[in-house]
């Protein structure tokens, strides 16, 4: 029991703790943003959102913020997936991985005995546009089996060619983050320690593991809001923060650009399709581009956006949302089921002003 309550006690303080001693700059909104900022709050309140914080960056400073629930590491979620794809991208750019490299090379003793069809076709690039073949997300296998993990998605029904079906796919980007532990000898949270969190000015931070030891990869991490803001400002500028070039400039270009078509988590390219073919369904104004941030194309472990943004995304409302031609960043932490609505008040409210 006593090693129990130590282990709470210094978890609860690992999520207290973490904040940097050098701030990010603040400025003045103009009166414009103010006022769209107040208006933005209301709505949040009309809309009984629980929005836990939010913070307003442009031209490299913070402009407006918000703390409603308490300053600690907040759980991230999906956002997870942009910094695991970052540590793939180090270690593309050190000679560790490459996009061709296949899984079943990289983790050959996890290979079931009799592989499916299409198996050792899977690659990096695959995982890292959710296009690795499956019709369905494999994750909750692992919430439901005491199982090997890489072994479970290896297993689990290939319906279609890797690289021609996007998929949303948690699990996939468990196998990245242990791609970059086999290669490199390190959990990811311990690569990006000089690579990222260091250069950005973020302690590091805690990150979930499976059974096996390796970081969850496509969730789990906890990161404070002004955290979210550092990573932002540097996707923003190219890979560029404080003037040191911190993530290689291509890789931010290749993550943040369309790659692959997308659709929201639950259902896969395919069944898009098929539903949007009848006329009559309901679901094709749910899904007109127009209107829905979630079929605007998906990067690598990023999401594309309307208004030429994109954005690192997390269930129940965590977003690094990045607006090139504003030049600005909003972040949000949140609990928050409804991301359409969430993201819909952002556009409605700051976006005009900025």
């Amino acid at each position: 029991m006593r090693k129990i309550t130590l282990f709470v006690a210094a978890f609860v303080l690992l999520m207290a703790c973490g904040r940097p001693t050098d701030p990010l700059p603040r400025k003045a909104a103009s009166p414009e943003l103010e006022a769209a900022f107040a208006s933005y709050l209301q709505a949040v309140a009309d809309s009984s959102e629980d929005l836990h914080s939010v913070m307003v960056l442009q031209h490299g400073a913070v402009l407006a913020e918000k703390q409603i629930a308490p300053d600690t590491a907040h759980i991230m979620n999906s956002v997870s997936k942009t910094f695991t794809a970052t540590a793939v991208g180090f270690a593309i750019t050190e000679g560790l991985l490459k996009l061709e490299d296949k899984i079943v090379d990289l983790f050959l003793e996890s290979v079931p005995e009799q592989p499916q069809e299409y198996l050792a076709d899977i690659t990096i690039r695959n995982l890292l546009t959710m296009n690795s073949g499956h019709g369905k997300d494999p994750t909750y296998v692992t919430r439901v089996q005491d199982c090997d993990w890489i072994q479970a998605f290896m297993e689990w029904p290939i319906e279609y060619e890797p690289g021609t079906c996007y998929c949303y796919n948690s699990l996939g980007t468990y196998l990245l983050s242990a791609a970059v532990q086999k290669v490199t000898g390190q959990k990811v949270v311990d690569y990006l320690d000089t690579r990222l969190w260091q250069p950005l000015g973020i302690a590091k931070p805690f990150w979930q593991e499976s059974p096996a030891g390796i970081n969850t990869g496509g969730w789990g991490l906890y990161l404070h809001t002004e955290d979210l803001a550092r990573m932002g400002l540097c996707l923003l500028n190219g890979g560029q923060f404080r003037g040191k070039q911190v993530i290689p400039a291509e890789w931010v270009a290749e993550m943040s650009r369309c790659q692959v078509p997308s659709v929201s988590a639950g259902i896969n390219e395919r069944q898009l399709h098929a539903m949007l073919e009848d006329e009559s369904s309901p679901v094709r104004s749910y899904f007109d581009p127009a209107e829905n941030d979630w079929v605007q194309g998906y990067g690598y472990q990023m999401w594309r956006c309307r208004f030429n943004a994109f954005r690192a995304d997390g269930a129940n409302g965590q977003y690094i949302i990045v607006i090139p031609e504003k030049d600005a960043v909003v972040v949000t932490t949140a609990h928050i089921p409804n991301m359409r609505q969430e993201i819909q008040l952002i556009w409605d409210h700051l976006l005009p002003a900025l």
